[in-house]
């Protein structure tokens, strides 16, 4: 797709650089809830 490998090479990939951020937040949840219960198992990812 010529169109969207110019616009990632003018704009960056911001669908990547968006699902790096969900999965960060995720991550991050998953820790914070993993410390306030700690006998429950993580949050499945994906």
């Amino acid at each position: 797709m010529p169109i969207y490998e110019d616009l990632v090479r003018e704009r960056g990939d911001v669908v990547a650089e968006a699902q790096m951020a969900a999965e960060h937040t995720q991550h991050q949840a998953a820790e914070l809830l993993g410390r306030q219960h700690a006998d429950q198992p993580p949050l499945p990812a994906g």
